[in-house]
C-alpha cells in the first residue's frame, strides 16, 4: 500500500519570505512578488524535499498533512495534556 497523498499550504500570515522552503524544494514552493512563498501544486506525493522545506521554515509557516485523514506530518500535532 503507498502512503497517502500530501496536503502542503502555507501560513502567508506567518511567512517572512526567507526562501528556505523555495531553496529545499524548488519544484515544491515559489515566492511571490510580495516575497510570500506558496506551493505549486495544493497536494503532493510524499518528497524528503516537501518535509526539509517545512521542518526547515524559521517560523514553521509551512503545514503538511495527509490527505483524507488530515493527519499533521508537520509541524506534528502537540501531544494532548
Amino acid at each position: 500500500m503507498s502512503a497517502p497523498r500530501w496536503r502542503v499550504s502555507v501560513d502567508r500570515a506567518l511567512c517572512v519570505g526567507s526562501g528556505q522552503c523555495a531553496g529545499a524544494a524548488p519544484a515544491a514552493f515559489r515566492l511571490d512578488g510580495a516575497r510570500r512563498a506558496h506551493p505549486v501544486a495544493e497536494e503532493t506525493d510524499p518528497s524528503p524535499a516537501v518535509l526539509d522545506a517545512a521542518e526547515g521554515c524559521p517560523v514553521e509557516a509551512v503545514l503538511v498533512r495527509e490527505l483524507g485523514t488530515g493527519r499533521a506530518v508537520f509541524p506534528p500535532d502537540e501531544p494532548e495534556a
